[in-house]
C-alpha cells in the first residue's frame, strides 16, 4: 500500500509525498527515498517543507508508533491500518485529542456506497438471514477483515436483534435467531472482496464490492488526506470526505 500511495500522489496536483519511511531497507519508491521507520520522529520535526499528513498502511504496532510520532509533531494522521486491540484503539483515541485524525477500514468510495446499501437494506428487510463473506489476499493477517467488521456494525445498526456472530459452520450447525453469519477466505492475491447476502420470504439479495487492485485505496487514502489538511484535532470518518463539495 506505500507504493501505490506514492505512485498515486505521483498523478495529482493536490499532494505531494514529502518522506517514505520503512522499518527495512527498500531502493527508492517513484523517486522518493524511503528512510528508516525509527527517524520518523526526526524526519517529521525536520522536513521542509512541514508535512500536513502522515498516510499510514502498516500494522497495528507500527501504526500505533508512527501516530504517535505525527501527533507530537503536530502532524493530521490518515490510517488504512486495521487489527487494533483495546489498548491500541485506546492510543489512537488519544492522539486524535492532539490532532486530526481520519481512519477507515477500507478507503474506497465504493465500499462507502455498499455500506449505505447495507444499512438501507437490513433495515427493510426485517427477520432476513444476513451473512458477511469477505475474501483477501493469503498475505493478510487479521480475519475477519476490518471492512467486514465494519459491516457487520452497519447491519447491527439497523437491525440491533442480530447480536451474535457466527464464524464459519462445522458439523451440526443450524442458524439461530440473532445470529449472523462470517466467513473470511484467504487466497492468491486478491486485493479484496465482500458480500452482504440476505434471504428470506423467498426472496435473496447480494450486496458484494470487488476491488481490481489496490490502487482504489490508495486514491481514497489521498482524497482523505487532502480533505484532512488544516482541520482541527479530532476523530473524523470516510463519509466526511465523500459528502463535501
Amino acid at each position: 500500500m506505500g507504493r501505490e500511495v506514492i505512485e498515486a500522489a505521483s498523478h495529482r496536483d493536490d499532494c505531494e509525498v514529502a518522506l517514505a519511511v520503512n522499518r527495512s531497507p527498500v531502493d527508492p519508491v517513484g523517486g522518493v527515498e524511503v528512510a528508516d521507520a525509527g527517524d520518523l520522529p526526526d524526519l517529521l520535526a525536520g522536513a521542509d517543507p512541514a508535512v500536513d499528513v502522515l498516510v499510514d498502511f502498516t500494522g497495528p504496532d507500527s501504526s500505533v508508533e508512527y501516530v504517535a510520532a505525527a501527533a507530537e509533531a503536530g502532524v493530521a494522521c490518515v490510517v488504512g491500518t486495521t487489527g487494533f486491540d483495546d489498548e491500541q484503539e485506546a492510543a489512537l483515541v488519544d492522539a486524535a485529542e492532539a490532532v486530526p485524525m481520519l481512519r477507515a477500514s477500507n478507503f474506497s468510495r465504493g465500499i462507502a456506497a455498499l455500506r449505505r446499501a447495507v444499512r438501507a437494506a437490513a433495515g427493510a428487510l426485517p427477520g432476513y438471514d444476513v451473512e458477511v463473506t469477505e475474501t483477501h489476499h493469503n498475505g493478510k493477517a487479521d480475519a475477519p477483515s476490518g471492512t467486514a467488521l465494519t459491516l457487520l456494525d452497519d447491519v447491527e445498526d439497523a437491525r440491533p436483534e442480530l447480536d451474535e456472530r457466527v464464524h464459519g459452520r462445522e458439523g451440526d450447525a443450524p442458524r439461530t435467531d440473532g445470529e449472523i453469519g462470517v466467513h473470511a477466505r484467504r487466497a492468491g492475491d486478491i486485493a479484496g472482496e465482500h458480500e452482504v447476502l440476505m434471504a428470506g420470504d423467498e426472496n435473496v439479495l447480494e450486496l458484494t464490492h470487488r476491488a481490481g487492485s489496490r490502487r482504489v485505496f490508495a486514491a481514497g487514502a489521498l482524497d482523505a488526506a487532502a480533505w484532512l489538511a488544516g482541520r482541527d484535532a479530532g476523530a473524523y470518518d470516510f463519509t466526511e470526505v465523500l459528502d463535501s463539495p
